[in-house]
């Protein structure tokens, strides 16, 4: 049985305007029993808040920092904490 994980990660890149966050959040559904979000933020980041099984956010994050995301990736800082609550799925902000 897998513990529950928060994951927070920023994204640095071209991920704004690209469809980064519709993207994020069809992968997060694709791996699936994680809620959370995908934000813009006001300096071109995208802010990323994943909970759920770790093997599922440690995937999303793989997938974060792969070629297989529009845009371009730079780079991903990313921090892990116990879950908080309160997502009901997986949305875009």
């Amino acid at each position: 049985m897998s513990e529950d994980v928060r994951l927070v990660a920023w994204v640095r890149g071209r991920v704004q305007g690209v469809g980064f966050r519709w993207f994020t959040r069809a992968r997060a559904l694709e791996l699936g029993g994680m809620s959370g979000f995908a934000l813009n933020l006001g300096d071109g980041r995208v802010q990323v808040v994943a909970e759920g099984p770790r093997e599922r956010c440690e995937g999303l994050l793989d997938w974060l920092r792969g070629d297989d995301t529009p845009g371009r990736v730079d780079g991903v800082t990313e921090i892990w904490d116990t879950p908080r609550g309160g997502y009901e799925g997986f949305a875009i902000r």
